[in-house]
């Protein structure tokens, strides 16, 4: 009798109260005075008002759930890493692994350190090195220019909207103090990682990270990770299964730099965050969420967000470790 309870509360919270859970969680969060620090490396996100949150699902059914500043185009940031190598992964399949590892770093994002111990190859592709690495491997088969193409145009197949587009204001943001990423590609071509142009490749990956979406969009884009590669559980496949477990697995473990452990103990769902505050989390068969709040923590993940899909995961049993 013990072990029915979860299950028993776990359906009947998916199937009737989610409208009411995401209202709720949108609402507490909307009223909490600790909401962390904006990217102020980055001076475009320095501008943003840390008092925004917005919160959304997309369901098995099409449907989508959503509260809180669900309209407002934010960059995604690390969040198009998750793109990126999924679209390199259909180009390339297991060869991208032979540039990039698969094991959480335990260190911040940009950090130089790793990349040295480890002779220039990154040790994940969610990490800043190991997302240039991905952007290199997509420059073998793609122009820059044909890249972003690809890139913009798979997102916006995800999302079902052509509006998806780069925010140039980010992008030059970024190019014009991103010291620490030019100095990773750069050891990375000297150890033969990289094998185009750093500042091509550079120039790309600017542009992909500068990406804006609502959550509603971002939410709707991850739904080929929720349902097994597909857009939705009987629908268009976007990429294998086998594609998508691993990159599920790697967000589950890889997706929060070195809060990756914290986020899997307390939310217990695959995601990936962004300095621009947004988190894209995976509950596989139930929905894709996303959660944007520009303040970060201290390790660079929206805190707000992080609470959100905490409170979300409790509230539902949508934590992979719940027993179904």
């Amino acid at each position: 009798m013990a072990s029915a309870a979860p299950l028993a509360y776990h359906r009947r919270m998916t199937e009737l109260d989610l409208p009411m859970i995401v209202t709720e969680i949108a609402a507490e969060l909307a009223a909490e005075t600790e909401r962390g620090q904006v990217a102020d490396y980055i001076p475009e996100l320095a501008r943003m008002d840390p008092g925004q949150f917005g919160l959304a699902l997309a369901l098995p059914d099409g449907r989508v759930i959503a509260a809180g500043d669900t309209e407002v185009p934010f960059s995604i940031q690390s969040v198009s890493k998750v793109f990126t190598l999924a679209l390199a992964l259909g180009r390339h399949g297991e060869k991208v692994w032979d540039r990039v590892g698969r094991e959480p770093s335990g260190d911040p994002f940009n950090s130089i350190v790793q990349l040295e111990y480890e002779k220039g190859r990154p040790r994940n592709p969610f990490i800043n090195a190991g997302a240039i690495a991905v952007t290199d491997a997509l420059l073998s088969s793609y122009a820059p220019r044909e890249a972003l193409g690809e890139i913009l145009r798979f997102l916006q197949y995800l999302a079902g909207d052509d509006d998806i587009a780069i925010d140039p204001a980010v992008a030059r943001s970024e190019q014009e103090t991103g010291f620490r990423n030019v100095a990773l590609a750069n050891f990375m071509r000297g150890y033969g990682v990289l094998s185009g142009e750093p500042a091509k490749v550079l120039g790309v990956y600017f542009h992909h990270c500068a990406i804006a979406m609502t959550v509603r969009q971002l939410a709707r884009a991850g739904r080929f990770l929720a349902f097994d590669g597909r857009l939705s559980p009987h629908g268009p496949r976007a990429v294998s299964s086998r594609m998508a477990r691993q990159i599920n697995a790697l967000m589950l473990t890889c997706g929060h730099y070195d809060g990756s452990g914290e986020f899997a103990f307390r939310v217990g769902l695959p995601g990936k965050s962004g300095v621009g505050g947004g988190i894209l989390a995976v509950a596989p068969g139930q929905a894709s969420v996303a959660c944007w709040s520009p303040g970060l923590n201290a390790v660079g993940n929206s805190l707000l967000a992080s609470r959100a899909l905490e409170r979300l995961a409790e509230r539902t049993g949508w934590s992979i470790f719940t027993p179904r």
